[in-house]
């Protein structure tokens, strides 16, 4: 049994410390927010903080987060989170999903660099976001809505 900060909740999961973090929210904690894309941490659809760090949780194991706070999609928007917040107010206005698979991972990318940066430039922008595919293409969009959010946040 390994005891997981998730979502600022103590849950206790039955797996291997080896065991992706990915797999842990998914199958035994049933947050299916996070998603599987390419299990290689290449594509950024399996993205949640460790400790306020955007991470790809399909390569990195929960023997990684013990003792560390992991949050992710379905935590990271709304409430009190007001980086969060105004990330998903963006996506929402810009209409930035399409098929919106990539979302979850593309948001919570966005919202580690605005907690770092709050006037990112488009180089900061694309190099942060560089990690995260969007095979339908809406990296327009993501572009703008991270500059909105950023703005509302000024």
């Amino acid at each position: 049994m390994i005891p997981l900060n998730v979502n600022g909740r103590t849950q206790t999961v039955d797996v291997d410390p080896g065991t992706p973090i990915l797999w842990a929210l998914r199958d035994t904690l049933g947050l299916t927010g996070t998603k599987f894309g390419c299990g290689a941490a290449l594509c950024g659809a399996c993205t949640v903080h460790l400790d306020g760090q955007a991470i790809r949780s399909c390569v990195t194991p929960v023997s990684a987060a013990q003792g560390k706070a992991i949050t992710t999609i379905e935590a990271a928007t709304g409430g009190a989170d007001r980086v969060g917040s105004a990330v998903h107010a963006a996506w929402v206005k810009h209409d930035v999903a399409q098929c919106g698979y990539c979302q979850s991972g593309q948001i919570m990318s966005a919202i580690a660099l605005l907690k770092t940066n709050r006037k990112p430039t488009d180089a900061d922008i694309d190099a942060a976001m560089a990690g995260n595919v969007c095979r339908c293409g809406t990296y327009v969009r993501i572009r703008a809505a991270i500059h909105d959010a950023a703005r509302s946040l000024a």
